[in-house]
């Protein structure tokens, strides 16, 4: 009974020492703390992980607007010219007639097309002169508003646009003005071929087209990823 009272202060000793070093060991322990607390979502999307600032990084398209204006006076000189063109060649020359330019390559001759370009459906009956005539009023239409919407840095394509319009201008003033359009330049070679006589429009029209397809084929998806980088 003495020895077991002996022993009792040393077994609280004990105790109370390993529950000191227990305490300092969890003092000495890194306290980590973790934040749940909400965080603000972007304005724009509504999410957390993409920043304002990178959204800014895609450029937005500009539209020509008002710069339109700079092409809509090609399209007029495309049919001034043309215009101009077609009363030289009804002043000058006699119908069907044909005056060597560059022999045995191209005459100027005076013709008249009841048709399309190039006499398409030229001796259709009559119809054709309404029906051409509404085509080419709605085509320009859709085209003075197209080249406000187009993107200001797709010039080439805005270029393309503007002769088709004014092309397309000459011959409808030809329609309305006289029920034809006046043709006169005669690509020939001697007497073995003959191309559909034609005139300024005509050929703003074709190579206009041919600068949208070029536009289309090479630089339209060259601004997409420029715009999407």
């Amino acid at each position: 009974m003495h020895n077991d009272l002996q022993k009792t202060p040393d077994a609280l000793d004990t105790s109370t020492a390993a529950d000191t070093l227990d305490a300092n060991e969890q003092k000495q322990q890194p306290i980590i703390s973790t934040d749940n607390s909400p965080k603000a979502a972007h304005a724009t999307t509504g999410s957390s992980n993409i920043p304002l600032s990178r959204l800014n990084k895609t450029p937005k398209v500009v539209a020509n607007g008002s710069h339109a204006f700079v092409w809509y006076l090609l399209s007029l000189l495309v049919i001034i010219i043309d215009q101009g063109t077609k009363w030289l060649a009804e002043t000058k020359l006699t119908f069907l007639e044909p005056i060597p330019v560059i022999e045995p390559f191209l005459n100027w001759t005076l013709a008249y097309n009841y048709g399309a370009a190039f006499s398409f459906l030229a001796d259709a009956g009559g119809w054709q002169k309404w029906f051409f005539s509404g085509l080419a009023l709605v085509i320009s239409l859709f085209l003075l508003v197209y080249l406000i919407r187009a993107p200001r840095n797709a010039k080439l394509l805005s270029l393309g646009l503007a002769m088709v319009l004014g092309g397309a201008i000459g011959n409808l003033i030809d329609r309305v003005r006289l029920g034809k359009v006046v043709d006169f330049i005669h690509v020939h070679y001697a007497d073995v071929w003959h191309y559909p006589i034609f005139n300024i429009a005509d050929m703003a029209i074709c190579i206009g087209v041919a600068i949208i397809v070029i536009d289309m084929l090479f630089l339209e998806g060259k601004r997409e990823g420029k715009r999407q980088a």
